[in-house]
C-alpha cells in the first residue's frame, strides 16, 4: 500500500500530511526528492519531480507489479495512474485521459513516455501499435523539440495522442494532434539556444556522399546573423549522429517510404540554404547577391530555376482583370525568404504527423460488428514559460496552460464542491482562486486580446505593433489582470509602446508586443504556395493543395494564427472533458538541470500556480471515491447475503448502507442522493479484496456448474452413440446370421454338404462366434460323413483320428488311406488287437500289452500292464521302430518294417490302437536315435540302412543296439 511506505520517505500520498500547509507539503516533497523517492500522489492526482538523471524505474519489472493493481497498492508510479486509466476504460467502457502538464523541463516528455510503455504486449497487434506510437514520438522529438536555454530537449509544439482500444481492452491503433509548432525558431533563436533536432541530426548524421546528393553546401556554411537557421553548438551534450540514425530507422519502421524521408532531407536542406540567401539593390532593383543557390533551391524542390528566382523577386498581383508582377522591396524579399523557411518547416512537421496518422490509425472498424471503439487520450504540450523576452509564441503557450489550469479547476475542484452540494453531503467549503478571468482577458470576443489582435490585422493600411498594444490599453484599462506601461507609468519593468504585462495564475508575464501583427497574419505569398504545387515531387505538391488556384481566384480571408490556436485550445479542452481525467503534474526542481538541488523557491512558486495545495484540501475535506448505488452494488454485491445475486430491499441506496453496515465500514461513508462517497482509499481497497475472495469463489461455483453441464452434455452423447453403436451391432449381427443362414440354408442337399460355401466376413464383435459356428459346422459336416458307418468303421475312424492328432506332420505315410484289419478290430476296450511279424507278435488289449512267440502259437513271453506304459518313441524314416518306454525302465524295442504286406507302415495303425485303449493321454516322440533303458540300463537304439540287408535285423553295440534295414 502506498500509504504503508516507510516514514523515512515522507508520505507517498501528500492527503495523509499531518497538518496542510505549504510549509508541510514543501518539506515533504523536497524529503521525498532527497530519498530519490521522485513521484507522490495526491488522491488520484500524480505529482513528478524531474530527477535529472536516469532511474531503474520503468523496466518490465516494475511493470508487472502495478499491472492489474489498484492505485494504492503499489507505491506512487505513473505506471500505477497508468494502469487506473487503463482499467478505468476497460471496466466503465468510458474514455480516459491522461493530463501531463507542468513547465519546460519539469519531464512531461518523458513521463508520457513512462505512460506509453506501461502495458505490456498481450499480443502482435498490442506490440505493433506500442511499437509505432514510441517511434512516432522519437520522430515527433525530432522535428518538433529544440535546446533550449531551460531545456536541452524543449517540446516546440504541443502533442495529444488518442490510443484506441477494441472492447477487450487491446490497443487497435491511435492519432496524433498537434498544436502550434513554434516555427518562428526556425529562423530565430536565443543566445544559447538551438534551432529543431532535425537540422542539427541532418548535419552531423548524413554521409558525405548523401549530403552532395542532397546539395548541401560543403564545408557548411552558417547563416547570416538576422538568420540564425543552423548554427552549431559544440558544447551540447547531444549526440546528433546517434540521434540521426534512430531517427531515420524510426521513419523506417513506421512505414515511411525511402522516397519520402529522402523528400524530408530535401526540405531540411532547401531551409538551410535559405538561411544562406542573402539579397543586393541595384538602385531600385532587389537581386539575389548568391545566385548559385537558386539552382541548388530549384533542384531541391523539383521545380524550375526561373521560378525559384521569381518567387523570391517578384509577387503576382492581380488588379481586375489584369495580372501584373510587382518586384519586392529588399525588406519585403528578406521576409518572404524567411516566411517560406516558416511555413515549408511547418508544413513538413504537419505532413509528418499525417503520414503518422495514416498509419497508425483505426482503420475498417465497425462499432456493429467489433465492439465500442474506446480510448486512452495522453496529453503532453508545453508548459508555462516566462523567458526575458516573451513574445507572441509565449503568449499563446501561456493562454494554453491556462485554459489546461481552468480544467483542472472546473474538474478536480470546482465539481467535487459542486457534486457535494448537489448531492447534499455536508462539507467545508474550500475557496480557490478561479482563473475564468485570465483565459476571458485572451479569448472573449469583441474584448479578449485575440479578438484586438485580429481586428488591428483586418484594419486597411499600415498597421503596427504600436497602434495594436494601444487598442489594447483602451479596451483593458480596468482590467485586473492587465497592465501597460502607459497604465502604470511608474512600472519601469516596462517599455513604452512594447510591453504590456498579464497576471497568469502561475504568474505576473510582459510580453512585447513586437511581432505580434506579423505572427498572427502568418502571411505567406501566393506565388510560394504556387510554385510549390507546382513541384514535381508529389510529397511537395500533396503539402500545398492551396497553390492550385488562380490568381484571379477570389477567396476568403484565411484564419489568423490566434484565432486557429484558440478554436484548437477550446476543441482540445472539450476533448478533454468528455473523457474521465486523470492528472500528472511536474514540478521543475532547479534550473541547472541538478539531480542534487531542490530550489526551494523556484519549486514552491511551481506548487502555487499549480494548485497542488488547493488539490490537498479538497481531497482532504472531501471523499476519496464515489460512485453511484447502481454501478457500486453490481461491482461488490457478491459481498453480502442481502444483496447478492439480486436484493430485495425497497432501494439500491438501501441495499448499499446494508452491504456496507455488514463489512463494518458505515463510519467511513456517507450516503448521498444518487451516489455513495467513501473517504479512505483503505475502505476502497478492502472492498476490493473482499470482492476478489468472492469472485474466486464464485467463478468456482460457475466453474463447477459449467462442468456438470458439461458432463452432462458428453454423457448424453456418450450414451446416444453407445445406443446407436448398439444398434449398429444388432444390425451388423442379425445381417450376419441373415447372411450365414442364407449361404448355409441348403447344406443338407449339396454334394459335399456346403464345403465350398465360403463363409462371410464376420463383424468384429463376432469373431470368436464365428470360430465357434464354425467348430459346430464343421463337428455336423463329420457327423454328416459317419453317420452311417457301421461300429467297426466307427473304431477304425476314432483310431485314425487319434493318430492324426498325434502324428499329423511329424511323419510323412501314416497309413491312413488303407484299411486297418477291420477283421480284427471290434472293440477299443473288450477286444483284442494282433500286430503280426515274422519273429515276434505284439498283443495289445484294454489292460495289458502282451509280447508272444507266433511259433509256440503264440504263447506269451512278456506281459506289460498298460498303466506300466509311460509312452512311445517312433523313428521319423521308414524303418517303423517303435519303443515303448515303461515306468520299470524296462523298455519294449520292436520294428514293424518286415509286416506283411512288405511296405505297409503300421505306425498310425499301432498309435491308434494304443490311444483307443489308453484313457490317459499317451507321450509320443518322434526321434532319432531313439534313448531308452534296458533292464535298468540307458541305452541308444541307432538306425542304419543296409544295401545287402534282406530283414531288419537287431545287433548290439557298446551304447545300446543298432537297428539294420534293407537300404531298398
Amino acid at each position: 500500500m502506498a500509504e504503508h511506505e516507510s516514514l523515512e520517505f515522507g508520505k507517498a500520498d501528500f492527503v495523509l500530511l499531518d497538518n496542510v500547509s505549504l510549509e508541510e507539503f514543501m518539506a515533504n516533497l523536497k524529503l521525498r526528492f532527497e530519498k530519490g523517492r521522485i513521484y507522490s500522489y495526491i488522491g488520484e492526482v500524480v505529482v513528478s519531480v524531474n530527477p535529472y538523471r536516469a532511474m531503474n524505474i520503468y523496466g518490465r519489472d516494475t511493470i508487472e507489479q502495478y499491472k492489474g493493481r489498484e492505485l494504492y497498492e503499489r507505491p506512487p508510479h505513473l505506471f500505477a495512474i497508468a494502469d487506473a486509466a487503463y482499467k478505468a476504460m476497460k471496466r466503465r467502457n468510458k474514455d480516459t485521459c491522461i493530463v501531463i502538464s507542468g513547465e519546460s523541463g519539469a519531464g512531461k516528455t518523458e513521463d508520457m513516455m513512462a505512460n506509453k510503455c506501461s502495458r505490456n504486449e498481450k499480443s502482435v497487434c498490442l506490440y505493433r501499435v506500442k511499437n509505432m506510437l514510441l517511434k512516432s514520438n522519437c520522430v515527433l522529438e525530432a522535428f518538433g523539440n529544440a535546446k533550449t536555454n531551460r531545456n536541452d530537449n524543449s517540446s516546440r509544439f504541443g502533442k495529444y495522442m488518442d490510443i484506441n482500444f477494441d472492447f477487450k481492452g487491446d490497443p487497435i491503433g491511435g492519432h496524433i494532434n498537434n498544436y502550434l509548432l513554434e516555427k518562428s525558431r526556425v529562423i530565430f533563436q536565443q543566445e544559447g539556444e538551438r534551432s529543431f533536432h532535425s537540422f542539427y541530426q541532418v548535419s552531423e548524421g548524413l554521409t558525405t556522399d548523401i549530403k552532395k546528393l542532397f546539395l548541401f553546401c560543403q564545408p557548411f556554411q552558417t547563416p547570416d546573423k538576422s538568420h540564425q537557421t543552423c548554427v552549431y553548438d559544440s558544447s551540447s551534450s547531444i549526440n546528433d549522429s546517434a540521434d540521426f540514425k534512430a531517427v531515420t530507422d524510426a521513419m523506417k519502421v513506421i512505414g515511411f517510404t525511402t522516397g519520402e524521408i529522402q523528400t524530408v532531407y530535401k526540405i531540411l536542406a532547401t531551409i538551410l540554404h535559405l538561411g544562406n540567401l542573402k539579397f543586393g539593390s541595384d538602385g531600385d532593383v532587389t537581386l539575389i547577391e548568391n545566385s548559385k543557390l537558386v539552382s541548388v533551391l530549384g533542384d531541391l524542390l523539383s521545380t524550375k530555376d526561373e521560378n525559384v528566382e521569381k518567387a523570391l523577386l517578384y509577387r503576382t498581383v492581380a488588379t481586375g482583370r489584369d495580372v501584373i508582377d510587382k518586384q519586392h522591396t529588399h525588406q519585403e524579399a528578406s521576409y518572404g525568404r524567411d516566411a517560406l523557411a516558416k511555413a515549408i518547416y511547418e508544413r513538413l512537421f504537419c505532413w509528418i504527423v499525417g503520414r503518422i496518422n495514416d498509419i497508425i490509425e483505426v482503420k475498417n472498424y465497425d462499432a456493429r460488428v467489433h465492439g465500442k471503439n474506446t480510448v486512452i487520450g495522453v496529453l503532453d504540450i508545453y508548459g508555462f514559460e516566462i523567458f526575458q523576452n516573451n513574445s507572441f509564441e509565449q503568449f499563446c503557450i501561456n493562454y494554453c496552460n491556462e485554459k489546461l489550469q481552468q480544467l483542472f479547476i472546473q474538474l478536480v475542484l470546482k465539481q467535487e464542491q459542486e457534486e457535494y452540494q448537489r448531492e447534499g453531503i455536508p462539507w467545508k467549503h474550500i475557496d480557490y482562486f478561479n482563473n475564468q478571468i485570465i483565459v476571458d482577458l485572451v479569448e472573449q470576443q469583441h474584448k479578449g486580446i485575440f479578438a484586438v489582435l485580429d481586428e488591428a490585422c483586418m484594419n486597411v493600411g499600415k498597421v503596427t505593433d504600436e497602434m495594436f498594444l494601444q487598442a489594447l490599453n483602451g479596451k483593458l484599462a480596468k482590467h485586473a489582470h492587465y497592465t501597460s506601461r502607459k497604465l502604470s507609468p511608474t512600472d519601469k519593468n516596462l517599455e513604452f509602446d512594447r510591453d504590456f504585462r498579464i497576471r497568469h495564475y502561475a504568474g505576473d508575464v510582459a510580453y512585447s508586443v513586437v511581432g505580434f501583427i506579423d505572427k498572427n497574419k502568418d502571411t505567406l505569398f501566393q506565388d510560394f504556395k504556387r510554385l510549390l504545387y507546382n513541384s514535381s515531387n508529389p510529397v511537395l505538391k500533396a503539402m500545398w493543395p492551396e497553390g492550385k488556384l488562380s490568381i484571379t481566384e477570389v477567396t476568403k480571408r484565411p484564419l489568423t494564427a490566434a484565432t486557429l490556436f484558440k478554436n484548437s485550445m477550446i476543441s482540445l479542452v472539450e476533448n478533454l472533458a468528455s473523457k474521465e481525467p486523470y492528472y500528472v503534474r511536474c514540478i521543475k526542481p532547479n534550473d541547472v538541470k541538478s539531480p542534487l538541488l531542490f530550489e526551494h523557491e523556484r519549486c514552491k512558486h511551481q506548487v502555487e500556480y499549480l494548485g497542488l495545495l488547493e488539490n490537498v484540501r479538497v481531497r482532504r475535506a472531501g471523499f476519496a471515491n464515489r460512485q453511484t448505488y447502481p454501478r457500486f452494488l453490481q461491482r461488490y454485491k457478491m459481498i453480502s447475503e442481502f444483496t447478492w445475486p439480486n436484493h430485495d430491499l425497497p432501494s439500491d441506496k438501501e441495499a448499499v448502507k446494508r452491504l456496507l453496515q455488514g463489512c463494518g465500514f458505515e463510519h467511513d461513508v456517507a450516503y448521498g442522493k444518487t451516489k455513495v462517497f467513501i473517504r479512505t482509499p483503505r475502505t476502497i481497497f478492502n472492498l476490493e479484496e473482499q470482492r476478489a475472495e468472492m469472485v474466486k469463489r464464485i467463478v468456482l461455483f460457475l466453474q463447477k456448474v459449467w462442468r456438470g453441464t458439461l458432463a452432462r452434455m458428453r454423457y448424453r452423447r456418450m450414451r446416444a452413440a453407445l445406443i446407436i453403436i448398439r444398434a449398429y451391432r444388432r444390425y451388423k449381427v442379425k445381417s450376419y446370421i441373415r447372411e450365414v443362414n442364407r449361404r448355409f440354408k441348403n447344406v443338407r442337399g449339396m454334394k459335399d454338404h456346403g464345403k465350398h460355401v465360403k463363409w462371410p466376413t464376420p463383424p468384429k464383435v463376432l469373431r470368436k462366434f464365428e470360430e465357434a459356428l464354425r467348430n459346430i459346422y464343421n463337428r455336423w459336416w463329420a457327423w454328416t460323413l459317419i453317420k452311417d458307418l457301421s461300429p467297426e468303421e466307427m473304431v477304425q475312424i476314432r483310431a485314425k483320428v487319434a493318430t492324426l492328432e498325434c502324428l499329423k506332420g511329424q511323419r510323412a505315410d501314416l497309413g491312413l488311406q488303407r484299411s486297418w484289419d477291420s477283421v480284427f478290430l471290434y472293440s477299443c476296450f473288450h477286444m483284442s488287437f494282433i500286430i503280426f511279424a515274422e519273429d515276434r507278435a505284439l498283443l495289445i488289449t484294454d489292460r495289458h500289452l502282451y509280447k508272444m512267440d507266433p511259433v509256440k502259437q503264440y504263447k506269451p513271453m512278456k506281459s506289460i500292464p498298460l498303466y506300466n506304459v509311460t509312452g512311445v518313441s517312433i523313428s521319423p524314416g521308414k524303418d517303423q521302430l517303435v519303443v515303448f518306454h515303461t515306468k520299470d525302465n524296462r523298455d519294449l524295442i520292436v520294428c514293424m518294417q518286415g509286416m506283411v504286406p512288405a511296405g505297409d507302415s503300421r505306425i498310425g495303425e499301432l498309435v491308434g490302437t494304443l490311444f483307443s485303449h489308453f484313457k490317459r493321454k499317451l507321450q509320443v516322440n518322434i526321434v532319432s536315435p531313439i534313448h531308452c533303458s534296458m533292464n535298468g540300463r540307458k541305452c541308444t537304439v541307432i538306425v542304419e540302412t543296409k544295401i545287402n540287408q534282406s530283414q531288419p535285423d537287431f545287433t548290439k553295440s557298446r551304447s545300446g543296439y543298432i537297428l539294420s534295414v534293407p537300404g531298398n
